[in-house]
């Protein structure tokens, strides 16, 4: 066991220390703010606060981990080696940057708190985010920080013996329109064609009509694809359907059309299916938990994973409302358009709330790569050079690779062939 000493035990400590330590590195800890006792303890040991006690491994303390609420610190970002980081700690510590404090800054969002201005749909902008106004948003900084910090114990205590997780990768596919013709009621589809004809869209036109002619597979219909996929490749898969009303944003058929539940219950036998919620059930959790239960009564399971409509997330607030609707793991927390890692990190979280100042009982998965952020390149090349660079970092920290993917884009006529470099990501996912 490692024994932390540090003058005060905050919940933020108490978080931070348990995610680097335990969930990253897999090293056992224990706490104390007694002087005698960790003057005892034999084994490894660090301390944590503005003076060191003897010779030992000293780690000089930001506020930030005692504090409470709010209070914008300030983040110059600089080099450690060849990772940026934050809150330098001064010469007597035996590492240059307050990593615990510069962790709970990125993992909870703390820079989320701050004002800002939101998008049209509610969203922290990726470009406000210090990750990418400082050129790490696509490292996971967090578990990197870990493992420097892990290779510096070793040498001090060679008895010292991690127990790190193992690398895994896990495909989310958000169907928020699981047909584009197809499962339609009579208006809906005289919209549509309307809407086509309007466009001048005769190529949408024709395509239409021999979907429901059923002359033509529905070009959304990839379902039985990507579960021959997945298991040909051994992959671990995520279906997010969206199970809503019609509304401005929320466009997939009815709930009650009997082909669209039977798709659901089909996609049940083969993978994990979870919520896709509405972009109208974002504050209204009466609306969430109905659509968390309708989901429930076509799979006859509990559902338990979330992902909001176009990543949108509002701290705390998303993650409260969550936590009312008896969901435990979430899978919003990452930019739609741009690759990286929002919250500094590749290993799976707790929530943790700073108005209440305490550890939510949601688990946060943070995705790397979206689709979207992919359309940025037309060059095949660059897109798979990009995706393997992430692989690569996530697995050099034995992290969770998660990518997420639209069928609707999967199933769309683009400049590149997105179905290809679906399949390339699950092909190479473990190599």
């Amino acid at each position: 066991m490692l024994l932390i000493y540090t003058f005060k035990i905050t919940p933020r400590l108490s978080f931070v220390m348990k995610q680097i330590f335990v969930k990253i590195l897999g090293i056992e800890i224990g706490f104390t703010t007694k002087v005698e006792d960790f003057i005892k303890h034999s084994g490894p040991k660090i301390t944590y606060t503005k003076k060191p006690l003897q010779n030992e491994f000293f780690v000089r303390s930001n506020d930030l981990l005692f504090e409470q609420g709010i209070q914008d610190p300030e983040t110059n970002v600089t080099l450690w080696g060849d990772v940026p980081c934050f809150f330098p700690t001064g010469e007597r510590s035996n590492i240059p940057y307050d990593i615990f404090a510069a962790s709970f800054y990125l993992l909870s969002r703390y820079e989320e708190y701050l004002p800002h201005v939101k998008d049209i749909h509610g969203r922290f902008s990726p470009k406000d985010s210090l990750g990418y106004q400082n050129k790490f948003l696509e490292l996971p900084v967090v578990d990197l920080w870990a493992y420097k910090l892990q290779d510096l114990l070793i040498a001090k205590f060679p008895e010292l013996i991690p127990k790190n997780g193992e690398y895994k990768y896990v495909s989310l596919l958000d169907i928020t329109i699981s047909h584009a013709y197809s499962n339609r009621n009579l208006l809906r589809g005289v919209a549509g064609f309307i809407l086509d004809l309007s466009r001048l869209q005769f190529k949408r036109i024709l395509e239409r009509i021999l979907v429901l002619l059923k002359i033509k597979k529905d070009p959304y219909d990839n379902f039985s694809l990507f579960v021959d996929w997945h298991r040909k490749y051994e992959i671990e898969s995520i279906f997010f359907f969206q199970f809503a009303e019609y509304s401005k944003y929320d466009k997939n058929v009815s709930t009650h059309d009997q082909s669209f539940r039977s798709l659901i219950k089909h996609i049940a036998d083969y993978s994990k299916i979870a919520l896709g919620a509405s972009y109208s059930s974002f504050m209204d959790i009466a609306l969430l938990n109905r659509e968390r239960k309708g989901l429930e009564a076509v799979i006859n399971r509990p559902v338990t994973t979330a992902r909001m409509r176009y990543n949108r997330v509002d701290v705390p607030d998303t993650y409260r409302n969550l936590v009312a609707t008896e969901f435990t793991a979430d899978y919003t927390m990452g930019y739609t358009h741009e690759i990286g890692f929002r919250a500094g990190t590749c290993t799976p979280f707790q929530f943790y709330d700073i108005p209440l100042e305490v550890e939510q009982s949601v688990k946060v998965y943070s995705f790397a790569v979206h689709d979207y952020a992919l359309k940025k390149s037309t060059d095949l090349e660059k897109v798979h050079a990009k995706l393997k660079a992430i692989k690569e970092v996530v697995k050099g920290v034995n992290g969770t690779y998660i990518t997420v993917f639209s069928n609707e884009l999967l199933g769309g006529e683009e400049q590149l062939d997105w179905k290809k470099i679906y399949k390339y990501i699950l092909s190479t996912s473990h190599v």
